[in-house]
């Protein structure tokens, strides 16, 4: 048994949340003791540049696992091509009452309705500061649950105000389903209204700091229709690149099962094929216009590829790593990277 399934073994005795804290405490400890170097296998490099930005490997750390950017460095040392850290909030927030995180194992699965627990983006942009890592960084930015969503417009400035300068991209977050309200902003003019002054900062910041992407995160239960209208508005807004997707609202998969009816966004293995199908009717509806970052139930190597077939250019890790481990990491560079030498031979 090696070290992480040993660990995960011990921690699946306990709670979602308490599991999910102590297990981060556990990674930064390792880190900082210099124990991290020893236990993880180095991941072979597999350059690609997507929006400007080159990736030493197009496998990344979703959003969520580290929210306030507590463990970046302990994370860099885990072989990710990038780290996306929040989502952070302009206020620090408690989110949901708990318990708020369920683990589903027989699924591979995890229902959360953790509802942007973080504790403010101030106390984010030191962490980034403090943190020796020099790769790359997607912040992922939030509204507070108590900012209407009329007036969302400007908590996403003032989160984009003070990141801008220590990331290396933006994610704009308008896909959580354990906001109130916050999927609202997803379509129509709303999307429009929301992105527009967002856009105009960037290209003022951008002055002083440099060009920053921004990406958008949307979630996977739409129609087809409605992500080509998602599509035509990110095109029409200037956004940079799309990631998809974020948790679902959907059960399939979890059925019968303890902890299946809790409420909140599933992860892990039964978002995989909604997942990928969302990035293939979305990669189609941008006709390669803007990069598509796949997210969403990798629990494989395999899983990893099928987002690349799908038209990704990047993917992200959150759930299957809690399951699989750093091991996940090198499998998925591996399985893309054959992908890649398939489709040139």
């Amino acid at each position: 048994m090696d070290w992480y399934s040993l660990s995960r073994a011990l921690l699946f005795r306990l709670n979602g949340e308490t599991s999910h804290e102590l297990g981060l405490d556990m990674l930064g400890a390792s880190e900082r003791l210099g124990l991290l170097k020893h236990l993880v296998a180095p991941v072979p490099a597999l350059p690609v540049t997507v929006a400007g930005i080159t990736f030493p490997n197009p496998v990344g750390l979703a959003a969520g696992l580290d929210k306030n950017g507590d463990f970046i460095d302990a994370f860099a040392r885990l072989g990710f091509g990038f780290i996306e850290i929040g989502t952070v909030t302009p206020r620090p927030q408690p989110g949901n009452p708990k318990p708020r995180l369920f683990r589903i194992p027989e699924r591979q699965a995890i229902i959360n309705r953790m509802g942007f627990n973080n504790k403010g983006v101030d106390h984010l942009v030191e962490r980034v500061k403090a943190a020796r890592y020099r790769g790359v960084l997607g912040i992922n930015i939030g509204k507070n649950f108590d900012t209407a969503v009329e007036d969302a417009t400007s908590d996403y400035l003032i989160c984009l105000n003070k990141v801008y300068e220590h990331a290396t991209y933006i994610t704009v977050n308008i896909s959580s389903p354990n906001t109130p309200g916050l999927r609202t902003l997803q379509f129509g003019e709303s999307l429009q209204q929301l992105l527009a002054p967002i856009k105009a900062r960037q290209l003022e910041l951008a002055e002083q700091f440099g060009y920053k992407p921004v990406f958008v995160k949307i979630a996977p239960d739409m129609t087809e229709e409605e992500v080509g209208l998602v599509a035509e508005t990110l095109i029409n807004s200037g956004i940079d690149g799309v990631i998809a997707t974020n948790t679902t609202l959907s059960r399939e998969g979890v059925e019968g099962l303890r902890f299946g009816n809790e409420t909140g966004g599933l992860s892990g293995a039964p978002l995989e094929d909604l997942a990928t199908e969302t990035i293939s009717a979305l990669c189609k509806a941008l006709d390669g216009k803007l990069p598509v970052i796949g997210v969403g139930g990798i629990i494989d190597g395999e899983g990893a590829a099928d987002k690349i077939r799908a038209g990704a250019q990047l993917v992200q890790i959150y759930s299957g790593f809690i399951y699989r481990g750093p091991e996940l990491i090198a499998e998925a560079v591996d399985a893309i990277a054959a992908l890649e030498a398939s489709v040139n031979h």
